[in-house]
């Protein structure tokens, strides 16, 4: 089950698609929206995506999961919109008939997601602040050099 919503993420839904009987283990992980970040304090997060894209690429990560590991069950749900400090923007949830693999399975897949999933998330800082980051990609560290990147045409 893959999914983009811009709704809450209803974790008990996302565990009833992933239990089995034949599962032994089921994990499940919550990224949530923290109250500080490398020491800013953060006021909220805004993400977005190319719904179609990050979809398919959530897809082609859950197909190599299911290669790579016995999964039983196995659901991706990602957040956009604006999302306030605790709610969570993304969950992973594995089933599998031991825990070792079901643990592999859910740290590789979200660890995977956050590298190669076209999703871009926006820190609000409570200074008014903001920058929009994603792994492995560089930008600059606050909102007005983005402004000054855009203009120059370095982006």
């Amino acid at each position: 089950m893959i999914e983009i919503t811009t709704e809450p993420i209803d974790t008990q839904a996302l565990l009833g698609k992933v239990c089995a009987p034949e599962a032994g283990a089921v994990v499940l992980f919550l990224g949530t929206t923290r109250q500080v970040t490398a020491g800013r304090e953060t006021a909220s997060l805004d993400y977005e995506c190319y719904p179609e894209m990050a979809r398919n690429k959530l897809a082609e990560l859950e197909a190599e999961a299911r290669k790579r590991w016995p999964l039983t069950g196995c659901a991706i749900v990602h957040r956009i919109g604006h999302l306030e400090i605790g709610e969570a923007s993304v969950a992973v949830a594995v089933s599998t008939p031991h825990r070792r693999a079901a643990f592999e399975a859910g740290q590789w897949l979200i660890d995977t997601l956050k590298e190669v999933v076209p999703i871009w998330k926006k820190e609000n800082w409570t200074n008014g602040e903001s920058q929009w980051v994603h792994p492995g990609i560089e930008t600059p560290r606050e909102s007005s050099q983005t402004a000054d990147c855009n203009q120059a045409g370095n982006v």
